[in-house]
């Protein structure tokens, strides 16, 4: 579910500047200190002065008061939005859940279904079908899973709530504005907590700036209209900055004496220089091209890895967790046709516990380390330092933390 495009932890922090640009904006994720505020503006008060703001951006008077009137906040999805333990998970748990054998084939036949209207979207915006199907299959399993609350509500509990008030006040702007030009009503409006729509999962401000009618039926319809559906998620992504006729992310095989400390989302080499350091494709040698690249390792060293190319900074556009856009990315691979993921040497994985992580946090943050909220998340700043502290105790710096890095740090705090 997009849900989690505000809620993980921004790994695209790591990503050079230079191709974190894109075009289209994208909500950054909440500051970790404010997942304890306190909500002390009454509701009342609050929806006042929302009103006033709403009025004054050309939104009607009546269509605010027939849509949010006599509403209340659902406490229900502040406690949610406060929690959000999805992204505990190891990437390769998270893939195993959600990249199942069934998404996939599903995929493949929704490709081959609607493929004239594939072709088209990608003729127009240059975004290839399997990427939009892979997205679609796991941010609503194709329209099975869109979520179940009413979004209006969803959205002015967020807007009022403190921890991301500023944020959801846009896009609960935006909701009345989708009801006042006609493309849903209210009552459609059926979602996840988090307040995003249609079978793509769109927040209101997306779907209002790239939702098309792509069928000439007059509505911009993302709940149930196919076409709608594909060509304005293509449209979402062509605007994030897709690069056409470009991959997007590619599991290779790695030698055992590689430099370690190159695996990583802020560096890129040329194809060819991974391929004349050793790294080959599942099946193959690797083009010596200039394409660049970055080396990617969700669990190090001896997990999975993947080449990451320049329109994998996309996937981290449009859903700022690693595990969610490293596994929509290979999903996606998987539908154009490659291979089943390789698991990586699995035995040798070893996976710090919630407690450990977020006691290697608490331990790096008091050794000066800047690595957010202790939460037991491997996030950006928490791998940023990982590799550090790897780097001054002489151990393969891959940025994934293990039980020895979790003691050497434990005797020098």
């Amino acid at each position: 579910m997009r849900v989690l495009v505000l809620a993980a932890v921004g790994f695209l922090l790591s990503v050079p500047v230079s191709v974190r640009h894109a075009q289209a904006e994208v909500a950054p994720p909440p500051p970790a200190n404010k997942r304890n505020c306190k909500n002390d503006v009454p509701f009342p008060a609050w929806f006042a002065d929302f009103k006033k703001e709403a009025m004054a951006e050309g939104i009607k008077a009546g269509t605010i008061q027939a849509e949010l009137g006599g509403m209340t906040p659902d406490m229900s999805v502040v406690s949610r939005d406060r929690k959000q333990g999805f992204f505990n998970q190891t990437f390769l748990q998270f893939y195993g859940k959600l990249a199942t054998n069934n998404r996939y084939q599903n995929g493949r036949t929704h490709l081959q279904k609607y493929g004239s209207i594939f072709d088209r979207a990608e003729q127009e915006f240059g975004v290839p079908g399997a990427v939009i199907t892979g997205f679609w299959a796991l941010e609503s399993d194709f329209g099975v899973g869109m979520g179940e609350l009413p979004v209006m509500r969803s959205l002015l509990t967020l807007a009022w709530d403190c921890r991301r008030g500023d944020l959801f006040r846009e896009e609960l702007k935006a909701a009345l504005k989708i009801i006042e030009l006609g493309y849903l009503r209210a009552d459609e409006m059926i979602g996840s907590w988090a307040g995003e729509l249609g079978q793509t999962q769109f927040l209101p401000r997306h779907y209002l700036n790239y939702a098309l009618d792509y069928d000439n039926d007059g509505r911009r319809d993302l709940m149930r209209d196919i076409p709608d559906i594909i060509g304005s998620t293509a449209n979402f992504i062509g605007k994030l900055g897709w690069r056409r006729g470009e991959p997007w992310l590619e599991q290779v095989k790695l030698t055992q004496d590689l430099e370690w400390d190159q695996a990583d989302l802020a560096i890129e080499h040329p194809r060819s220089q991974w391929a004349a350091w050793g790294v080959t494709g599942l099946s193959g040698k690797l083009p010596a091209d200039t394409l660049p690249a970055s080396l990617l390792l969700p669990m190090g060293r001896t997990g999975p890895a993947f080449l990451a190319y320049p329109n994998f900074r996309v996937y981290l556009q449009w859903n700022q967790s690693l595990t969610y856009a490293t596994t929509a990315a290979h999903l996606a691979s998987r539908i154009a046709g490659a291979p089943q993921m390789a698991r990586g040497n699995s035995a040798e994985i070893e996976t710090l516990s919630y407690e450990q992580l977020k006691e290697l946090q608490i331990l790096l943050t008091r050794l000066g380390y800047d690595v957010g909220e202790a939460d037991g998340k491997l996030g950006a700043g928490t791998r940023k330092a990982v590799k550090a502290m790897q780097q001054k105790f002489g151990l393969p710096a891959d940025s994934y933390p293990t039980t020895e890095l979790l003691n050497a740090v434990r005797g020098r705090s």
